[in-house]
């Protein structure tokens, strides 16, 4: 009976969080190329998580600040194309998907509780888009890394489905972690790295700011002591 009225919370913070409301015309295109893909020296023996949920700058946002994460990265998957840009995949002349990739201990953090937040911060109901921004580069997805992943976030989103969380279907995709493609570099961090940038101020900064109310203590000690 708890876990279903946890469910029944999720619309309402759903609200508060959904990253790409109006503003999309405010991001830079910048004519660079990802070229990096594949795991890095420092991020071996780390769990990894993959999702797709939107614009990546409010989702990396949103993950870099939990216990557990040491790494998340903005980037490309769930297409065929080689070395997407920024660019070709904002204008939908790709097949791929915004996404992050979060590194996480998982005796710190778990995986379903990755799938609590995912789940929290994005509309996964509206087919290929979020709010305003339009396009199958936008569609809401999780890309597993071992059928274990496969088997929670099925589960997990079952659950949402029972317990009525949401008003409409959830059309998350479930598939298995391909090819990740790290973004061009000026995304890495781009929150942290752009307070001023009107996109931020006006349609991250404020759901962050959410985020870290309702997730509290699931926050880093360091984020903390920023309020």
């Amino acid at each position: 009976m708890v876990r279903k009225y946890t469910y029944l919370l999720f619309p309402f913070l759903l609200l508060l969080w959904m990253c790409t409301e109006s503003g999309g015309e405010q991001r830079t295109v910048l004519q660079q190329s990802a070229y990096s893909y594949g795991d890095s020296p420092d991020t071996l023996g780390l769990s990894k998580a993959t999702f797709a949920g939107g614009c990546f700058w409010c989702t990396e946002a949103y993950f870099e600040r939990l216990k557990g994460v040491t790494r998340v990265e903005s980037g490309y998957t769930g297409g065929r194309e080689e070395r997407p840009t920024y660019e070709q995949v904002s204008s939908g002349r790709t097949s791929h998907a915004e996404a992050v990739r979060i590194w996480f201990k998982p005796d710190v953090i778990t995986y379903r509780e990755l799938l609590e937040v995912f789940f929290a911060t994005h509309d996964p109901t509206t087919l290929n888009r979020q709010g305003p921004d339009v396009g199958k580069q936008y569609r809401s997805a999780i890309y597993f890394h071992d059928d274990k992943q496969r088997s929670q976030a099925s589960n997990y989103m079952r659950a949402l489905e029972d317990a009525g969380t949401f008003r409409n279907k959830i059309v998350t995709e479930l598939k298995p972690a391909g090819k990740f493609w790290i973004a061009e570099d000026y995304h890495q961090d781009y929150y942290y790295n752009n307070p001023d940038d009107p996109y931020v101020r006006s349609i991250a900064m404020p759901k962050v700011i959410k985020f870290e109310g309702s997730f509290r203590s699931k926050l880093k000690d360091s984020y903390l002591k920023q309020k």
